[in-house]
Protein backbone atom coordinates (compact mmCIF):
# COMPACT_ATOMS: atom_id res chain seq x y z
CA UNK A 1 0.00 0.00 0.00
CA UNK A 2 3.11 2.25 0.78
CA UNK A 3 4.42 1.58 -2.64
CA UNK A 4 1.27 2.27 -4.34
CA UNK A 5 0.94 5.71 -2.10
CA UNK A 6 4.80 6.81 -3.29
CA UNK A 7 4.24 5.85 -7.04
CA UNK A 8 0.61 8.09 -6.96
CA UNK A 9 2.81 10.80 -5.48
CA UNK A 10 5.59 10.83 -7.92
CA UNK A 11 3.19 10.40 -10.87
CA UNK A 12 1.24 13.47 -9.35
CA UNK A 13 4.48 15.66 -8.69
CA UNK A 14 5.69 14.41 -12.11
CA UNK A 15 2.35 15.65 -13.87
CA UNK A 16 3.04 19.29 -12.48
CA UNK A 17 6.30 19.44 -13.67
CA UNK A 18 5.43 18.37 -17.32
CA UNK A 19 2.50 20.80 -17.00
CA UNK A 20 4.82 23.86 -15.48
CA UNK A 21 7.48 22.88 -17.97
CA UNK A 22 6.33 25.35 -20.86
CA UNK A 23 6.19 28.33 -18.31
CA UNK A 24 10.14 27.15 -17.34
CA UNK A 25 13.10 29.66 -18.95
CA UNK A 26 15.92 28.15 -21.43
CA UNK A 27 19.09 27.40 -19.18
CA UNK A 28 22.44 27.31 -20.55
CA UNK A 29 22.44 23.74 -20.76
CA UNK A 30 20.16 23.81 -23.41
CA UNK A 31 22.19 26.22 -25.59
CA UNK A 32 23.83 24.28 -28.36
CA UNK A 33 26.80 25.72 -30.44
CA UNK A 34 25.93 25.86 -34.24
CA UNK A 35 27.18 22.78 -36.13
CA UNK A 36 29.13 23.20 -39.58
CA UNK A 37 27.17 23.61 -42.12
CA UNK A 38 24.35 25.41 -40.16
CA UNK A 39 23.21 28.56 -41.49
CA UNK A 40 23.77 32.02 -39.78
CA UNK A 41 20.69 32.63 -37.67
CA UNK A 42 19.10 36.37 -38.48
CA UNK A 43 19.44 39.00 -35.50
CA UNK A 44 19.24 42.82 -35.53
CA UNK A 45 21.28 44.36 -32.58
CA UNK A 46 22.18 47.39 -31.37
CA UNK A 47 26.03 48.59 -32.38
CA UNK A 48 27.96 51.16 -29.82
CA UNK A 49 28.30 53.13 -32.87
CA UNK A 50 24.25 53.96 -32.61
CA UNK A 51 23.59 51.73 -35.70
CA UNK A 52 21.54 48.92 -36.09
CA UNK A 53 22.91 45.74 -37.29
CA UNK A 54 21.21 42.66 -38.66
CA UNK A 55 22.72 40.21 -40.71
CA UNK A 56 21.99 41.71 -43.93
CA UNK A 57 24.33 44.38 -43.11
CA UNK A 58 27.84 42.67 -44.01
CA UNK A 59 26.05 41.05 -47.36
CA UNK A 60 28.48 42.64 -49.50
CA UNK A 61 31.27 40.44 -47.34
CA UNK A 62 32.45 37.65 -49.46
CA UNK A 63 32.94 35.98 -45.14
CA UNK A 64 31.37 36.95 -42.07
CA UNK A 65 33.32 36.38 -38.85
CA UNK A 66 31.32 36.63 -35.59
CA UNK A 67 32.83 36.72 -32.58
CA UNK A 68 31.48 36.43 -29.04
CA UNK A 69 33.29 38.48 -26.58
CA UNK A 70 33.49 41.00 -23.51
CA UNK A 71 34.40 43.63 -21.55
CA UNK A 72 35.09 42.12 -18.12
CA UNK A 73 36.96 38.56 -19.42
CA UNK A 74 40.72 38.52 -19.08
CA UNK A 75 40.89 36.25 -21.94
CA UNK A 76 38.66 37.92 -23.78
CA UNK A 77 40.88 41.24 -22.98
CA UNK A 78 43.85 39.35 -24.24
CA UNK A 79 42.73 38.74 -27.60
CA UNK A 80 41.42 42.26 -28.46
CA UNK A 81 44.52 43.16 -30.22
CA UNK A 82 44.37 39.72 -32.42
CA UNK A 83 40.79 40.64 -33.23
CA UNK A 84 41.88 44.01 -34.15
CA UNK A 85 44.82 42.93 -36.40
CA UNK A 86 42.38 39.92 -37.83
CA UNK A 87 40.01 43.10 -38.97
CA UNK A 88 43.13 45.47 -40.32
CA UNK A 89 44.18 41.77 -42.19
CA UNK A 90 41.69 40.55 -43.61
CA UNK A 91 38.79 43.63 -44.58
CA UNK A 92 40.68 44.26 -47.93
CA UNK A 93 40.26 40.89 -48.79
CA UNK A 94 36.08 40.16 -48.38
CA UNK A 95 36.01 39.22 -44.51
CA UNK A 96 33.92 41.12 -42.24
CA UNK A 97 34.18 40.92 -38.61
CA UNK A 98 31.69 42.07 -35.96
CA UNK A 99 31.96 41.07 -32.19
CA UNK A 100 28.92 40.56 -29.83
CA UNK A 101 28.52 40.72 -26.29
CA UNK A 102 26.42 37.96 -25.32
CA UNK A 103 26.38 38.68 -21.36
CA UNK A 104 23.63 39.81 -19.19
CA UNK A 105 25.41 42.14 -17.31
CA UNK A 106 22.90 42.01 -14.37
CA UNK A 107 24.59 38.38 -14.07
CA UNK A 108 28.31 39.73 -13.83
CA UNK A 109 28.63 40.53 -9.75
CA UNK A 110 31.38 43.20 -8.99
CA UNK A 111 33.62 40.32 -7.50
CA UNK A 112 33.76 38.96 -11.05
CA UNK A 113 35.29 41.86 -12.24
CA UNK A 114 38.93 41.99 -11.23
CA UNK A 115 40.72 41.50 -14.29
CA UNK A 116 38.34 44.90 -15.94
CA UNK A 117 37.91 48.23 -14.96
CA UNK A 118 34.16 47.71 -16.47
CA UNK A 119 31.85 45.41 -16.21
CA UNK A 120 29.58 44.59 -19.62
CA UNK A 121 27.06 47.05 -19.65
CA UNK A 122 26.18 48.53 -23.63
CA UNK A 123 27.54 52.02 -21.93
CA UNK A 124 30.41 50.34 -20.77
CA UNK A 125 30.90 48.64 -24.30
CA UNK A 126 30.96 52.10 -25.64
CA UNK A 127 33.63 53.13 -23.39
CA UNK A 128 35.86 50.03 -24.36
CA UNK A 129 35.14 50.61 -28.13
CA UNK A 130 36.73 54.14 -27.16
CA UNK A 131 39.89 53.06 -25.46
CA UNK A 132 40.41 50.29 -27.83
CA UNK A 133 39.73 51.76 -31.04
CA UNK A 134 38.15 48.97 -32.12
CA UNK A 135 37.71 48.85 -35.60
CA UNK A 136 34.64 46.45 -36.26
CA UNK A 137 31.58 46.91 -34.87
CA UNK A 138 30.57 45.96 -31.25
CA UNK A 139 27.31 44.68 -30.85
CA UNK A 140 24.90 44.18 -27.63
CA UNK A 141 22.95 40.99 -26.83
CA UNK A 142 22.71 41.69 -22.85
CA UNK A 143 18.99 41.92 -22.85
CA UNK A 144 17.35 39.42 -24.94
CA UNK A 145 20.47 36.97 -25.85
CA UNK A 146 17.94 35.67 -28.12
CA UNK A 147 20.66 36.35 -31.31
CA UNK A 148 23.71 34.47 -28.64
CA UNK A 149 21.32 31.35 -27.81
CA UNK A 150 20.85 30.71 -31.55
CA UNK A 151 24.63 30.71 -32.16
CA UNK A 152 25.18 28.80 -28.82
CA UNK A 153 28.58 30.20 -27.55
CA UNK A 154 30.29 28.85 -24.48
CA UNK A 155 32.69 30.79 -23.44
CA UNK A 156 34.21 34.41 -24.66
CA UNK A 157 36.08 34.96 -27.16
CA UNK A 158 33.93 32.17 -29.49
CA UNK A 159 34.28 32.87 -33.28
CA UNK A 160 32.16 31.55 -35.88
CA UNK A 161 32.92 32.16 -39.45
CA UNK A 162 30.69 32.06 -42.20
CA UNK A 163 30.76 31.99 -45.41
CA UNK A 164 29.75 33.81 -48.59
CA UNK A 165 25.64 31.35 -48.65
CA UNK A 166 26.05 32.43 -44.62
CA UNK A 167 26.81 28.55 -43.94
CA UNK A 168 29.23 27.93 -40.75
CA UNK A 169 32.32 26.52 -42.12
CA UNK A 170 34.45 26.94 -38.63
CA UNK A 171 33.64 27.69 -34.95
CA UNK A 172 36.14 27.55 -32.02
CA UNK A 173 38.71 29.68 -30.63
CA UNK A 174 40.76 32.37 -32.26
CA UNK A 175 44.53 30.48 -31.41
CA UNK A 176 45.60 28.05 -28.92
CA UNK A 177 47.47 30.73 -26.63
CA UNK A 178 46.22 33.07 -24.12
CA UNK A 179 48.92 35.37 -23.43
CA UNK A 180 48.78 38.59 -25.40
CA UNK A 181 51.89 38.52 -28.36
CA UNK A 182 52.64 34.69 -28.37
CA UNK A 183 49.78 33.98 -30.84
CA UNK A 184 48.09 35.55 -33.89
CA UNK A 185 45.16 34.01 -33.94
CA UNK A 186 46.14 31.40 -36.76
CA UNK A 187 43.38 29.03 -36.56
CA UNK A 188 40.44 31.55 -37.46
CA UNK A 189 43.49 32.74 -39.74
CA UNK A 190 43.98 29.38 -41.41
CA UNK A 191 40.50 28.76 -41.93
CA UNK A 192 39.83 32.59 -43.37
CA UNK A 193 42.83 31.31 -45.66
CA UNK A 194 40.86 28.25 -47.08
CA UNK A 195 37.52 30.10 -47.05
CA UNK A 196 38.95 32.67 -49.69
CA UNK A 197 40.80 30.52 -51.63
CA UNK A 198 37.32 28.09 -51.77
CA UNK A 199 39.05 25.21 -50.30
CA UNK A 200 37.80 23.53 -47.35
CA UNK A 201 37.99 24.57 -43.78
CA UNK A 202 41.29 21.86 -42.47
CA UNK A 203 40.30 21.80 -38.99
CA UNK A 204 36.63 23.37 -38.74
CA UNK A 205 36.00 23.00 -35.37
CA UNK A 206 38.14 23.38 -32.20
CA UNK A 207 37.54 23.87 -28.35
CA UNK A 208 37.55 27.25 -27.18
CA UNK A 209 39.08 28.50 -23.72
CA UNK A 210 37.53 31.56 -21.99
CA UNK A 211 35.17 33.44 -19.47
CA UNK A 212 31.82 30.74 -19.58
CA UNK A 213 29.05 33.33 -21.34
CA UNK A 214 27.15 35.00 -18.52
CA UNK A 215 23.34 34.07 -19.64
CA UNK A 216 20.53 35.65 -17.69
CA UNK A 217 19.80 32.83 -15.07
CA UNK A 218 24.05 32.96 -14.48
CA UNK A 219 22.91 35.92 -12.11
CA UNK A 220 21.45 34.47 -8.99
CA UNK A 221 25.05 35.26 -7.20
CA UNK A 222 24.95 38.88 -8.40
CA UNK A 223 21.97 39.35 -6.65
CA UNK A 224 22.69 37.37 -3.70
CA UNK A 225 25.97 39.13 -3.03
CA UNK A 226 24.92 42.12 -1.70
CA UNK A 227 23.34 40.68 1.19
CA UNK A 228 26.62 38.45 1.73
CA UNK A 229 28.77 41.54 2.07
CA UNK A 230 26.41 43.58 4.08
CA UNK A 231 27.50 40.89 7.08
CA UNK A 232 31.02 41.14 6.38
CA UNK A 233 32.61 42.68 9.93
CA UNK A 234 33.67 46.19 9.49
CA UNK A 235 36.79 46.78 12.38
CA UNK A 236 39.26 49.57 12.90
CA UNK A 237 42.21 49.87 15.09
CA UNK A 238 44.61 52.59 16.01
CA UNK A 239 47.67 53.37 13.93
CA UNK A 240 50.63 55.71 15.13
CA UNK A 241 53.58 57.27 13.19
CA UNK A 242 55.64 54.28 12.68
CA UNK A 243 52.51 52.02 11.20
CA UNK A 244 51.42 54.55 8.71
CA UNK A 245 55.62 54.49 7.41
CA UNK A 246 55.50 50.94 7.35
CA UNK A 247 52.11 50.58 5.68
CA UNK A 248 53.00 52.73 3.30
CA UNK A 249 56.78 51.18 2.69
CA UNK A 250 54.07 48.79 1.28
CA UNK A 251 56.66 45.52 1.86
CA UNK A 252 53.86 43.18 0.01
CA UNK A 253 52.91 42.18 -3.20
CA UNK A 254 50.23 43.81 -3.44
CA UNK A 255 49.14 47.53 -4.51
CA UNK A 256 47.78 49.45 -1.67
CA UNK A 257 44.67 52.01 -2.29
CA UNK A 258 45.31 54.50 0.95
CA UNK A 259 42.26 56.80 1.48
CA UNK A 260 42.57 59.43 4.07
CA UNK A 261 39.16 60.81 5.71
CA UNK A 262 37.16 61.66 7.88
CA UNK A 263 33.45 61.85 9.30
CA UNK A 264 32.87 65.82 8.86
CA UNK A 265 34.20 65.44 5.59
CA UNK A 266 31.35 65.70 3.03
CA UNK A 267 33.27 64.81 0.39
CA UNK A 268 35.21 62.08 1.91
CA UNK A 269 31.55 60.52 2.75
CA UNK A 270 30.04 60.93 -0.53
CA UNK A 271 32.77 58.57 -2.34
CA UNK A 272 33.03 56.28 0.19
CA UNK A 273 31.02 53.62 -1.97
CA UNK A 274 33.19 54.45 -4.67
CA UNK A 275 36.03 52.35 -2.61
CA UNK A 276 33.62 50.02 -1.39
CA UNK A 277 33.07 48.86 -5.05
CA UNK A 278 36.60 49.33 -5.98
CA UNK A 279 37.54 47.13 -2.91
CA UNK A 280 34.94 44.23 -3.77
CA UNK A 281 36.09 44.07 -7.30
CA UNK A 282 39.84 43.80 -6.78
CA UNK A 283 40.72 42.26 -3.44
CA UNK A 284 40.71 38.64 -4.70
CA UNK A 285 43.47 39.94 -6.65
CA UNK A 286 47.15 41.38 -4.77
CA UNK A 287 45.49 44.34 -3.78
CA UNK A 288 43.72 45.74 -0.59
CA UNK A 289 42.52 48.55 0.12
CA UNK A 290 43.21 50.83 3.50
CA UNK A 291 40.74 53.64 5.60
CA UNK A 292 42.84 56.07 7.58
CA UNK A 293 40.47 58.35 9.19
CA UNK A 294 41.75 61.48 10.67
CA UNK A 295 39.06 61.91 13.18
CA UNK A 296 39.94 62.78 16.33
CA UNK A 297 41.00 59.24 18.34
CA UNK A 298 37.87 59.70 20.92
CA UNK A 299 35.58 59.86 17.71
CA UNK A 300 36.96 55.93 16.52
CA UNK A 301 33.10 54.46 17.95
CA UNK A 302 31.59 57.02 15.40
CA UNK A 303 33.65 56.47 12.47
CA UNK A 304 33.51 52.49 12.76
CA UNK A 305 29.64 52.81 13.01
CA UNK A 306 29.72 55.04 9.74
CA UNK A 307 32.15 52.31 8.02
CA UNK A 308 29.90 49.87 9.03
CA UNK A 309 27.32 51.82 7.10
CA UNK A 310 28.73 52.17 3.97
CA UNK A 311 29.97 48.39 4.44
CA UNK A 312 33.40 49.41 3.96
CA UNK A 313 35.17 45.94 5.15
CA UNK A 314 38.78 46.60 4.17
CA UNK A 315 41.29 47.12 6.45
CA UNK A 316 40.51 50.68 8.97
CA UNK A 317 42.36 52.72 11.01
CA UNK A 318 42.17 55.75 13.04
CA UNK A 319 45.12 58.15 14.05
CA UNK A 320 46.40 58.33 17.56
CA UNK A 321 46.71 62.02 17.65
CA UNK A 322 44.49 65.14 17.19
CA UNK A 323 48.03 66.48 15.89
CA UNK A 324 46.31 66.94 11.98
CA UNK A 325 49.56 67.99 11.05
CA UNK A 326 52.29 65.06 12.13
CA UNK A 327 49.70 63.46 10.28
CA UNK A 328 50.09 65.00 7.17
CA UNK A 329 53.80 64.82 7.19
CA UNK A 330 53.57 61.12 8.42
CA UNK A 331 51.53 60.00 5.40
CA UNK A 332 52.77 62.43 2.42
CA UNK A 333 55.05 65.46 2.75
CA UNK A 334 53.78 66.49 -1.27
CA UNK A 335 50.17 66.31 1.21
CA UNK A 336 48.44 70.28 1.74
CA UNK A 337 46.38 68.92 4.09
CA UNK A 338 43.01 68.76 2.36
CA UNK A 339 40.60 65.94 2.52
CA UNK A 340 39.87 63.62 1.04
CA UNK A 341 43.91 62.17 0.35
CA UNK A 342 44.12 59.52 -1.69
CA UNK A 343 47.61 57.10 -2.26
CA UNK A 344 47.86 54.17 -5.01
CA UNK A 345 51.02 52.20 -3.37
CA UNK A 346 52.77 49.76 -5.73
CA UNK A 347 54.71 47.12 -4.15
CA UNK A 348 57.94 48.47 -2.66
CA UNK A 349 56.58 52.05 -1.64
CA UNK A 350 56.05 53.76 -5.26
CA UNK A 351 53.28 56.09 -5.53
CA UNK A 352 51.78 55.12 -8.59
CA UNK A 353 48.93 57.79 -7.77
CA UNK A 354 48.21 60.42 -5.24
CA UNK A 355 45.46 63.30 -5.50
CA UNK A 356 43.87 66.10 -3.36
CA UNK A 357 40.19 65.40 -3.28
CA UNK A 358 37.44 63.47 -4.99
CA UNK A 359 38.79 60.34 -6.99
CA UNK A 360 37.38 59.37 -10.63
CA UNK A 361 36.13 56.15 -9.68
CA UNK A 362 36.39 54.78 -13.23
CA UNK A 363 40.19 56.37 -14.20
CA UNK A 364 40.99 54.46 -10.35
CA UNK A 365 39.95 51.24 -11.64
CA UNK A 366 41.90 51.31 -14.49
CA UNK A 367 45.37 52.03 -13.25
CA UNK A 368 44.61 49.79 -10.23
CA UNK A 369 43.79 46.79 -13.08
CA UNK A 370 46.96 48.16 -15.06
CA UNK A 371 48.52 47.15 -12.34
CA UNK A 372 47.43 43.85 -11.08
CA UNK A 373 47.55 42.98 -14.39
CA UNK A 374 44.11 41.90 -17.07
CA UNK A 375 45.41 38.66 -17.81
CA UNK A 376 45.71 35.44 -16.08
Amino acid sequence: MNHLKSSAFFRTVFALFLALAGTLPTFAADVKTLEIGAAAPEFSLPGTDGKTYTLKSFAKSKVLAIIFTCNHCPTAQAYEDRMIALTKDYKAKGVAVVAVSPNDPKAVSLDELGYSDMGDSFAEMKIRVKEKNYNFPYLYDGDTEKMSRSYGPIATPHIFIFDQQRKLQYVGRLDSSEKPGSANAEDARNALDAMLADKPVAVATTKTFGCSVKWSEKGEWAVKAPAVWAKEPVNMEVIDDAAIKALLKNDTDKVRLVNVWATWCGPCVTEMPSFVEINRMYRRRDFEFITISADKPDKKDKAQELLKKMQASGKNYIYNSEDKYKLIEAIDAKWQGALPYTLLIAPGGKILYRTQGSIVPQEMKKLIVENVGRYY
